[in-house]
């Protein structure tokens, strides 16, 4: 029987980790500390990941983010 590998969060958003501060993401999207966040991209906690809810928050958190990226650069 041929076993699944799961990719964690982190894994799937490896293209841009090094340009995010996961920090402030986890402060003013969740109000939760940055360990929280970094146990949920790593899937380290008693949930082994992130709920529904919390996958859906951080897509609006990233796709908020990357508006507010486009908006910056147009301005310029």
């Amino acid at each position: 029987m041929e076993q699944k590998q799961v990719q964690t969060a982190r894994e799937k958003l490896a293209d841009i980790c090094p340009f995010v501060t996961w920090r402030a993401i986890a402060l003013k999207y969740f109000n939760r500390s940055s360990s929280w966040l970094y146990h949920k991209l790593d899937g380290i906690d008693s949930n082994e990941g992130f709920t529904e809810a919390e996958a859906e928050g951080l897509k609006k958190a990233l796709l908020d983010i990357s508006d507010r990226i486009r908006r910056a650069a147009e301005e310029l």
